[in-house]
């Protein structure tokens, strides 16, 4: 494997799929019982977006940077004013309220925030350590990274944290190997770099068939890429067979789907998503194109199949 996620760390793809994912938990966190979260391909868990590998793409600022500055700009809540007055230490908090920006996402930049305690936004935390800010003391997490380079990082990132255990191996197999889990509630991110293309589906579709075997209950979340969105319709379809009670895809394009060069958006599938999830993210997603789309964005909220 080659791919470096450092170059594309806190990019459009990084948002969408990191607003789902605190939104599940979120979710998840309604019940008091403990839950289990599986980070099949986890990475180095905080990137330096500062760093020569960010700085070469730039792709940091047409996603998360940009959002941050949208939600400043927003007119404070009462609440926001009281807490600058109060002399609250840190980044005064984002506005809320009409007019601001939809909670999914203001949770998910309360995240990122909280990661640069300074202001700006230097630092990204990837998934492993979104999850890790978001877990309660009796929650686990498990991430899993073959690189040998990012997984060092990662052990040392969560050294001493008892609720995460890092795994050396592939991700795919951690879904045979890990599951299912002591706690029985909980997600699986599923979020591949994609380095086989059209071949990672079948990998994708194996992997996700042999974890709802083990962990039927288990609520699954898929990233995929999108460059073209009609090359994805045998995967959808084959997909929406699993047996899973629901299948939910929720999509961002921030350009359009017109070209197999490049990446012009991207999309979450759920399986087995929580109770009126959709609802709950229906609002983030325009709020997202208006934000980081370009001209022809476009987003997508569809069920694949529903509960019975």
């Amino acid at each position: 494997m080659n791919y470096r996620h450092a170059f594309h760390a806190g990019n459009h793809a990084d948002v969408l799929k990191h607003v789902v994912l605190l939104a599940l938990v979120e979710a998840l966190q309604r019940k008091d019982t403990p839950i289990f979260v599986l980070d099949s391909h986890a990475g180095r868990g905080r990137y330096d977006l500062a760093g020569e590998q960010a700085g070469r793409t730039g792709e940091a600022e047409g996603g998360v940077k940009r959002l941050l500055a949208l939600a400043r700009d927003q007119r404070p809540s009462t609440d926001s004013l009281r807490a600058q007055a109060a002399g609250n230490a840190g980044p005064a908090p984002l506005p809320r309220g009409p007019g601001a920006l939809p909670e999914p996402v203001l949770r998910y930049l309360d995240a990122v925030r909280a990661c640069n305690p300074e202001g700006g936004c230097t630092v990204y935390p990837g998934s492993p350590l979104l999850l890790a800010q978001a877990l309660r003391a009796h929650d686990r997490l498990a991430c899993c990274e073959l690189q040998a380079e990012e997984a060092a990082a990662l052990k040392a990132l969560f050294a001493g944290d008892g609720r995460v255990g890092v795994h050396r191996r592939d991700g795919y197999g951690a879904l045979a190997a890990l599951l299912p889990p002591k706690e029985k509630r909980g997600l699986a991110l599923i979020d591949p770099p994609y380095e086989a293309q059209e071949a990672e589906y079948d990998a994708i579709l194996a992997a996700l068939a042999e974890g709802l075997r083990r962990w039927p209950q288990g609520i699954y979340a898929l990233w995929y890429p999108i460059k073209q969105r009609r090359t994805l319709r045998p995967f959808f379809r084959k997909a929406a067979a699993l047996p899973a009670k629901s299948a939910l895809a929720l999509e961002l394009l921030i350009r359009p789907d017109d070209s197999p060069l490049r990446m012009n958006g991207s999309g979450m599938l759920l399986l087995n998503p929580p109770w009126q999830f959709d609802a709950a993210l229906a609002p983030a997603l325009p709020a997202l194109v208006s934000a980081l789309g370009e001209a022809g964005a476009s987003s997508r909220l569809e069920w694949l199949r529903r509960a019975d």
